[in-house]
Formats: structure tokens, sequence, C-alpha cells
């Protein structure tokens, strides 16, 4: 009898478990929509102002800066400022977002940011399915990802700066494509596996994948899809 009780307790504990999972899941995924329209408002809002964002471009990538390590860091035990960082996060990169989406959009490419929106979405959805459903362990694959990022960071840099090739570009915008797909199934399983203590913090980690995704998807297109 008492083992029955053990088990019968066990199953209940497990789907307790299961339950706040599934429950933390679903306010990140929500937590995520919300961050999208958020970005959507930020590049609405300014893309009448393009000279003016392209003029202050570094100081709006250093506001993201801040309020990403800084602002999150210092809320996420304070649940209603934690979610006016995210949403000023989310909402400063959609203006950072404004000069691309305002080139396209001069090139006569403006469906390029419906048809990125797109695959994007397929394609986060399709990796996050995977890494949920799969069985195999991806939580040792962090400090492999994060080395590339730095290295593909100081190869953007390097080229942005010095180098200036175009097939360069290229080349490292399908890695930062190729990379934050990996993350997302990184990130993804890690959240499954209750590696984050706040939906917030699981939010922002899908938002960068999506967004870098997102952005390298629109380069590739824009390049691609240009007659010049």
């Amino acid at each position: 009898m008492a083992l029955y009780d053990r088990n019968y307790a066990s199953g209940k504990a497990g789907y307790a478990q299961e339950s706040a999972s599934v429950s933390f899941m679903k306010k990140t995924y929500q937590l995520l929509a919300a961050s999208m329209i958020a970005a959507a408002a930020g590049a609405y809002a300014t893309m009448p102002y393009v000279e003016t964002v392209l003029q202050y471009k570094w100081f709006i990538f250093g506001a993201e800066l801040l309020v990403l390590f800084f602002g999150l860091g210092m809320t996420r035990s304070k649940p209603g400022l934690n979610l006016a960082m995210l949403f000023l996060f989310t909402f400063l990169t959609g203006v950072s977002l404004v000069p691309l989406l305002a080139s396209l959009i001069g090139m006569g490419n403006g469906a390029v940011i419906g048809n990125a929106f797109l695959m994007t979405s397929v394609l986060f959805g399709a990796l996050s399915l995977f890494a949920i459903n799969s069985k195999s362990d991806y939580s040792s694959w962090g400090k492999p990802l994060f080395i590339t990022l730095i290295v593909v960071i100081i190869a953007s840099l390097v080229n942005y700066f010095l180098l200036h090739s175009p097939m360069m570009h290229i080349i490292i915008t399908a890695g930062i494509l190729l990379l934050f797909s990996i993350f997302t199934i990184y990130d993804t399983q890690n959240i499954a596996n209750g590696a984050y203590d706040s939906p917030v913090d699981a939010a922002v980690s899908l938002y960068i994948d999506f967004l870098n995704m997102f952005t390298a998807l629109l380069q590739l297109l824009g390049i691609f899809g240009n007659d010049d």
C-alpha cells in the first residue's frame, strides 16, 4: 500500500511538473509574440525618420546593449519592470531595423520583408518543434556556440571597417543565419528543460534568435533579389 501511495504521489508530482513546464512555455511564447509587436511598433513609429535613425544608429545600438545587459539584469526579480525592459529592448531593435527596411522599400523590394518574416517564422517554428521533441541533449552546445558567435562578431567588424567585401558580407550573413538557427534549438530545449527562472528571460533569448535570423534573411533576400 505504501508503494502504491509513493508511486501515485510521484505521478502527481510528474504531472504537476509537466503542467508547470507547459505553462512556462506558453507564457514565453506569448511574450515572444508581444515582443515582435513591440518591435514592429518601433519600426513603424520611426520609419518616417530614417535619416535621424541613421545619424544616431550607434547610440541606439548602445541603448539596446544597456537595456539587454543591465536593464533586464537589474529588473529580473521585479515583474512589472522586467516586462517594461523587455518591450523597451524589442522596441529599440525595431528602430534599428528601420534603415534596412527603408533601403529595401526604396529599391522596390518591399515584398522581401514579408517573405523574410514568413520564412523566419516557418524555420523558427520547425526548429523549436524539433528541439522540444528531440531526444538528443543539446545542453553542451553552449560554449561552442558562444565561441562561434564571438568569431562571427569579430569577422563582421573586420569586414565592416576594413575589408568592405560584398562576398564576405554574404558569407558572414549566411553564417549568422545558420548560427542562430542552431541557437534556436539550444535555447528552446533549455527552456523546455527548465533552465530559465523567468519567462521574460526565456522570451529574450528566443527573440534574439528570431531577430538575427530575420535580419540575416532580409539581407540575403535583398542582395539576391536585387537586379543590380
